[in-house]
């Protein structure tokens, strides 16, 4: 009898042992990279921002990283910045009195999504006596360029010539929401792109600006020559240079150079004096 007592204990313990075991190695499975993996992609998807609320150059410390701020040059160049319905109502005033002649303000997005504060920012730039435009956010993915460009000028996006009002900007970059090329082939792309323009030119007589990264460019375009004899560029990059720009284009017409300045984020030169960003407005 004794030794049956023993042989039950012993007969216990074992199976406490596998019992502990298999916690443990359901514990290393979670552990694994594809649990990891998954986890991340869950985190991943959580952090991606709601429809409308893209912004300009809001991917391009996430991709291009950021430096200093430009240096001081002899060229003349005239600051302005662009804004979205993420800065709320802007203190107009105060930009102008910093020396900030003139501003772009988001019209649009997609064909989903207008800037609730448009009014206040499209319309307080201008009384303050800013010349000041409209972009508009592609989303190449959801409708055509043509649809797009028709949405824009049909809700802020227009021209007109009374000297103060600039061609709207197509703000052509990552996507926010998923895929930084949209989904598109570089060839996809371009004829997106200038679906877009053709529109726009056809509806307002002026070529459209066109707003984008160099890398971004080179990724999703292919480094697309086509479109610098006629289209305006504004090249994003935050660093004390302008750095390369996409090809095409030999000089730019306004750098995006930090997401963080006085007032509202964005700031931007106009390479040019203030006569410069008058002529651009006259067309």
């Amino acid at each position: 009898m004794p030794v049956l007592r023993s042989t039950s204990k012993t007969s216990r313990r074992s199976r406490f042992a596998a019992a502990g075991t298999l916690l443990a190695a359901l514990s290393l499975l979670l552990t694994l990279p594809g649990a990891a993996s998954a986890a991340g992609t869950h985190d991943a998807a959580a952090e991606k921002p709601a429809r409308g609320t893209a912004t300009m150059g809001m991917g391009v410390v996430a991709h291009d990283g950021q430096g200093g701020l430009p240096r001081d040059t002899r060229a003349v160049q005239t600051e302005g910045v662009d804004v979205s319905g993420h800065q709320g109502n802007v203190a107009w005033s105060t930009l102008w009195n910093s020396g900030v002649k003139w501003a772009y303000t988001k019209a649009t997005e997609g064909t989903y999504y207008k800037n609730e504060y448009f009014a206040q920012q499209y319309n307080g730039s201008y009384n303050v006596g800013m010349i000041r435009g409209a972009y508009h956010f592609a989303t190449p993915n959801t409708t055509s360029g043509a649809t797009q460009a028709n949405y824009f000028v049909n809700n802020g996006g227009g021209w007109s010539r009374d000297g103060k009002t600039l061609p709207g900007v197509l703000d052509i970059e990552w996507n926010p929401y998923g895929d930084q090329c949209f989904g598109l082939s570089q060839a996809g792309m371009v004829s997106w792109i200038r679906d877009f323009v053709n529109t726009y030119k056809a509806r307002t007589g002026r070529d459209a600006v066109i707003y984008t990264a160099t890398s971004w460019w080179k990724t999703c375009t292919g480094n697309n020559a086509s479109f610098g004899a006629t289209n305006p560029l504004w090249v994003a990059r935050y660093a004390a240079t302008v750095g390369e720009l996409p090809a095409g284009w030999g000089f730019y017409t306004i750098w995006q150079y930090t997401s963080s300045g006085p007032t509202v984020g964005d700031h931007d030169r106009f390479n040019g004096a203030l006569d410069r960003v008058q002529a651009l407005a006259n067309g």
